[in-house]
């Protein structure tokens, strides 16, 4: 029988309002006892072995969600957002066992763990005061008997796949504004991380949405649940955070119906450092950027470019401050980088190390997996880099920063820009000119200027090219689970 293991509970205030987490997603006789386990990345203790949904119970949940989809569609703005303030006071109320419940299941140190939580929580609250504020037009008709307006109505039923390494902000700003909007929604969360998000719902459900109105399911088969969400006429709209491979995929399975989709895929972010930056505050930035979840994010800095003039300043500097993170278990004091999520990111990063000292890079510190017995691995800095390297080209996700010395500040652009890619983009100037031709020449969606940390529930989060499709956060995330509808009054 499935179950939270004691290994997991012992890090909560709480653990009896947690202890039914594989009750989450059963749906009564449907569920035929298949469970998988979801274990602890850095010490590899089981934390829960959970009901394994296929198919059917995906198809049963797409179900509850359309039935229930007009109800909660008919609510008032009002009702609607004060649904969601609840859930946002709810998550704000168990901050500290929803941060423990991500360590555990994802790795990363209990501190980032309480931050990501609180900005879950801003999200749902974004979207409660935004849900107050959709609004429609009026338009000036060409003759005296005509009226034109256009209102704007949810979209339906969304059809929602979040990552695991931000298992908890990535849920919030996926549902909150589909709820907003009045849509129903299903949930297939990452099968390593899939607890946070389960407690999460719990706190939905004591938060007070209608039966039906938000639906879980947890499954070690993605592919399946996958399909059936892109395949199933009921699901009307697909959010996917996560690989650009995958997101191809489910854009193709979404072709045939023309479902809309919502896509925030793989990124290959550079990091600028010209001659004129404040050094030190560049440093400061490419901390943030390249080594917050060790790595692990989609806007992580990928290629740290510096020019000449402050090459040799900038990464002496940022290599000491990088000889410093300490490396463990998320929930000891004092640690910067936990475990990398599973042996494959071990195996990439590795991989990475090895193509670039074989084609003429530098190892200033780090390169090796760290002595804990988990999935560990040493904050690595490397020099000497050539855009012909694998990790200049291929976004590592994993505690790697590559430096890479530049002269021309137009062809560091161009280098920046020379990929599929175009999520995020950082870079650290002083000259205002400099600052709005680089800013305006680089084809991101995100840009950080003098700041290695940009996102926020107020700013659009997506990005250009094969980075995705459409904007997270924001009033233009709310426009994403809304369709537009024009009407013309005759007669009058």
């Amino acid at each position: 029988m499935p179950g939270i293991n004691s290994s997991l509970l012992r890090h909560l205030k709480q653990p009896e309002r947690f202890a039914a987490l594989d009750r989450v997603a059963r749906q009564g006789d449907r569920w035929d006892g298949r469970v998988f386990r979801v274990s602890n990345p850095s010490t590899g203790e089981l934390l829960a072995e959970l009901p394994d949904m296929g198919v059917e119970q995906t198809r049963i949940a797409i179900d509850r969600a359309h039935v229930a989809q007009a109800e909660w569609a008919a609510r008032t703005a009002r009702d609607r957002s004060d649904t969601l303030w609840r859930w946002h006071q709810l998550i704000l109320d168990h901050t500290d066992d929803l941060a423990a419940i991500l360590t555990a299941e994802m790795g990363k140190p209990l501190p980032e763990a309480v931050s990501e939580v609180s900005h879950a929580a801003a999200y749902l609250q974004w979207y409660a005061e935004e849900a107050n504020r959709i609004y429609g037009e009026t338009i000036s008709a060409p003759s005296t008997d005509r009226r034109m307006l256009v209102i704007k109505q949810p979209i339906g039923v969304v059809g929602t796949i979040t990552p695991w390494n931000f298992p908890a902000s990535m849920v919030a700003r996926k549902i909150s504004p589909a709820l907003a909007a009045g849509c129903a929604i299903v949930l297939k969360p990452a099968e390593q991380t899939p607890l946070v998000a389960g407690a999460m719902f719990a706190l939905a459900a004591e938060a007070g949405f209608p039966d039906g109105v938000v639906n879980l399911i947890y499954a070690s088969d993605g592919a399946a649940v996958g399909r059936e969400l892109c395949s199933n006429r009921k699901v009307r709209k697909i959010s996917f955070t996560g690989s650009t491979e995958v997101g191809r995929l489910l854009m193709r399975q979404c072709s045939d119906q023309v479902k809309k989709v919502s896509l925030e895929l793989g990124g290959n972010a550079p990091f600028i450092v010209f001659d004129d930056a404040d050094v030190d505050a560049a440093v400061d930035g490419a901390i943030q950027a390249k080594f917050r979840n060790a790595g692990q994010t989609c806007v992580s800095a990928n290629r740290l470019y510096v020019q000449s003039g402050v090459h040799d300043e900038f990464a002496a500097k940022f290599t000491a401050r990088v000889r410093s993170l300490s490396v463990g278990d998320g929930f000891e004091p004092g640690i910067a980088i936990g475990p990398l999520i599973d042996t494959q990111a071990l195996v990439k990063i590795e991989a990475h190390i090895a193509d670039a000292i074989q084609k003429g890079g530098a190892i200033c510190c780090g390169g090796r997996q760290a002595g804990h017995g988990g999935t560990f691995f040493e904050p690595t800095v490397l020099t000497d880099i050539t855009s012909e390297m694998l990790l200049a080209q291929e976004e590592t996700f994993g505690p790697l920063a590559p430096i890479i010395r530049f002269e021309d500040p137009d062809q560091v652009v161009r280098e920046a820009n020379d990929t599929i890619y175009g999520l995020a983009a950082y870079f650290y100037a002083s000259n205002l000119k400099r600052v709005w031709h680089v800013a305006e020449k680089l084809e991101y969606g995100m840009i950080g200027i003098n700041t290695g940390r940009m996102s926020s529930e107020a700013a659009p989060f997506g990005g250009m090219k094969q980075s995705g499709i459409g904007r997270e956060g924001s009033r233009h995330g709310l426009e994403e689970y809304l369709e537009m509808k024009y009407l013309c009054m005759g007669g009058l």
